[in-house]
């Protein structure tokens, strides 16, 4: 019998967390799909794993035997991945937003120049992953903006902060003004992201600026297209200010906020090193040309 090893990840942080909403959140998934998943799991191994009740997600005799077994697996498996992509000489790059990675495709083409037998692999992820890739180990590194879930297993390093602005739909009676203070901003409907996202979502929200005004979510989504689309319908949300330049839409405008903490991008990586001397050269690299004082 083949186990996809993914479900062998959700098993684990579902039998860790002890719940399926805790582990939800760590995976960056939505809770039914996880429900799925370990469902499938189950079913694919022909045994229950899990007992569920209101308290939470406690393991059989059988998925504790399971849970003993499973961390090894991974570790192999994680290793082997590790193994072929250091034999293959590829180094992966997650990032969410071109407004935070600036110059990186210049600083990978330049690394490629001095270092022609590794191959580097930038890829975008959705909102729906506000790791980039990091918390699924789809990638080596990251530019992410913080705060995001789970960022206390990575190691993490601030390289600048950019303001962060209002998205407005083009006919808002604060379209017009040059500057917002978010206090006007309070009673409108927000775009968000998934609840899953915890921490980036409530940053996006701006949920600790509020004084204790509640926040009226007026649509949910993971990708840019979307977000405007959202925006243009009469939504607005907050971005930073790079978003102006890399995201125009005719129906939507940008204007700076007052009131509101700015966004902060960093570089992480897994505290687990990886491909050591060629992803600390190019990350090094990268630190170098995105790092703002």
């Amino acid at each position: 019998m083949d186990v996809d090893t993914r479900l062998l990840r959700y098993f684990a942080a579902v039998a860790e967390e002890g719940s399926l909403t805790g582990a939800a959140k760590r995976l960056f998934v939505s809770q039914p799909a996880l429900t799925k998943q370990i469902r499938r799991l189950e079913d694919d191994l022909g045994v229950r794993l899990f007992t569920r009740s209101r308290s939470g997600m406690a393991l059989t005799e059988a998925g504790r035997e399971f849970a003993s077994r499973v961390p090894a697996l991974l570790d192999g498996w994680d290793e082997a991945v590790r193994a072929t992509g250091s034999a293959a000489r590829v180094l992966r790059l997650g990032f969410l937003d071109a407004g935070a990675v600036g110059a990186v495709p210049e600083v990978i083409a330049e690394f490629r120049r001095t270092q022609p037998e590794w191959r580097v692999e930038l890829r975008q992820f959705d909102w729906s992953d506000p790791s980039a890739g990091l918390a699924r180990g789809e990638v080596d590194a990251a530019v992410v903006r913080l705060p995001f879930p789970g960022q206390e297993s990575f190691a993490v390093r601030e390289l600048f902060v950019e303001e962060r602005g209002v998205l407005l739909p083009a006919r808002h009676p604060l379209a017009d003004n040059e500057t917002v203070e978010f206090r006007e901003l309070r009673d409108e409907p927000f775009v968000a992201a998934g609840a899953e996202t915890g921490a980036w979502r409530e940053h996006w929200l701006a949920s600790e600026e509020r004084d204790g005004h509640p926040v009226r979510v007026g649509a949910v989504t993971s990708r840019p297209d979307e977000w405007l689309g959202a925006v243009a319908g009469g939504c607005v949300a907050l971005a930073p200010a790079s978003a102006a330049r890399f995201h125009p839409h005719p129906g939507v405008v940008f204007r700076p906020v007052r009131g509101v903490s700015p966004s902060r991008v960093a570089l992480a990586r897994p505290r687990k090193r990886t491909h050591e001397t060629a992803l600390n050269e190019l990350l090094q690299a990268v630190t170098r040309r995105l790092h703002r004082t």
